[in-house]
């Protein structure tokens, strides 16, 4: 994963090991010429954005044992088709992106200004009690 840059320009952090996310199911958002879907997104996915891709036809909620799939709820974090995204964007639907999860190859088809400002914040709150 050494040579996988993120949008930002720096490597490629894991997206998420639990779930085990990733074309490779590797926990990385690696792109890959097979990976038609081009799921390079690193998304802390909502429940609307779940629901909005159910009705779009791909269920990330149902359980699937046999591919060793628990679903998805609120929070976690999925590589994301980077056109799915796209449309869930459009939508208002866009779950925020973990861009130092997100391949670069993200930049073909958003651009990074959109990204950033889509961008989950796991930074502590500053918020005083």
């Amino acid at each position: 994963m050494s040579e996988s840059r993120n949008v930002l320009g720096g490597e490629l952090r894991a997206c998420s090991y639990d779930p085990l996310t990733g074309y490779f199911r590797d926990g990385s958002c690696l792109e890959d010429e097979g990976d038609a879907g081009t799921h390079v997104i690193c998304a802390r996915v909502t429940e609307e954005f779940l629901a909005f891709s159910t009705a779009r036809g791909n269920d990330l909620v149902t359980p699937r044992p046999g591919m060793r799939f628990r679903g998805l709820k609120p929070g976690d974090r999925w590589c994301l088709c980077a056109l799915r995204w796209l449309e869930a964007l459009e939508a208002g639907m866009a779950p925020p992106v973990v861009l130092e999860a997100t391949h670069e190859r993200a930049l073909d088809l958003v651009p990074l200004e959109v990204l950033k400002a889509h961008a989950f914040d796991s930074s502590p709150s500053r918020e005083s009690p």
